[in-house]
């Protein structure tokens, strides 16, 4: 039996929190607790709601865990976007960051979907 290590949307997710995490590390320190700690638990967040839902018995638990997941994007699209106003992060890395936060959106976006479809 496959697990949530077998998904790609996981793999590039854990793959995403890494660079998450590297891009954080040039922030201002006073920003350690305030947004540099929002992205990088809503960034956590996605591999382990996909990794939680998984293990959760059936589909209907398993599409509530990617939603969650899916809504943390959204929290992190929004708090790329303050980094970017506040000069935390230059327009290409910015876009580098949202152009891999909406291939994961659309990732899940599909698994949610296959999930549907396949009741």
């Amino acid at each position: 039996m496959k697990t949530h290590k077998d998904l790609d949307v996981w793999k590039k997710s854990i793959d995403f929190v890494t660079h998450i995490y590297e891009v954080t590390k040039g922030y201002p320190k006073e920003e350690l607790f305030g947004l540099v700690s929002q992205i990088r638990r809503a960034s956590v967040s996605i591999p382990s709601n996909i990794a939680e839902g998984a293990t959760r018995k059936g589909k209907t638990e398993f599409k509530h865990f990617l939603y969650i997941a899916l809504a943390s994007g959204s929290e992190i699209e929004t708090q790329l976007i303050i980094s970017g106003n506040l000069k935390y992060l230059n327009i290409e890395k910015q876009t580098e960051l949202l152009d891999e936060l909406n291939t994961i959106s659309k990732m899940l976006q599909g698994l949610i979907k296959s999930l549907v479809t396949s009741n």
